[in-house]
């Protein structure tokens, strides 16, 4: 996932999972020539609202293992990964990153949204896991906008 990449490079270039925001703005804006300084803000509030990352008052906490994303030689992430995606969508690509086909998976759920009668949403988050496809931060994003708990 191209996000995963964006966020994991400056963590890998200087070897750390914890620095300043300020720093990450730096490393992508004016280090890399990935994004724009308001992009690279950007970038972290969707990485943030993805559980990529954790804010601590001005310092950014990487939150999954940057050594185990590789960075494709060349790599430059397209705008779209600053774009928030609903849960619906961020699951959708979840099951097509995973190998199934998109118009399956978006009938599969449709279906099992008739067959539940809950939203969309929560429906693609029971059909991922139903095939094998863990989606844990999505699945929080769907429970809570069902007003539930644990």
């Amino acid at each position: 996932m191209s996000l995963e990449v964006a966020v994991a490079a400056p963590f890998r270039q200087r070897g750390v999972d914890r620095m300043a925001e300020n720093e990450f703005v730096v490393a992508l804006s004016l280090d890399r020539d990935w994004f724009s300084p308001d992009q690279a803000k950007r970038l972290i509030d969707v990485a943030t609202g993805r559980g990529l990352l954790e804010r601590d008052e001005n310092h950014l906490e990487v939150g999954f293992d940057v050594d185990a994303v590789e960075i494709p030689e060349g790599f430059v992430p397209d705008e779209e990964v600053i774009q928030e995606r609903s849960p619906f969508e961020q699951t959708l690509a979840a099951l097509v990153d995973d190998g199934m086909e998109k118009q399956a998976a978006v009938a599969g759920i449709n279906s099992l949204q008739s067959e539940l009668g809950v939203t969309i949403e929560a429906a693609a988050v029971v059909f991922a896991r139903r095939n094998g496809v863990e989606v844990p931060q999505i699945a929080a994003q769907a429970r809570d906008a069902l007003g539930g708990d644990d």
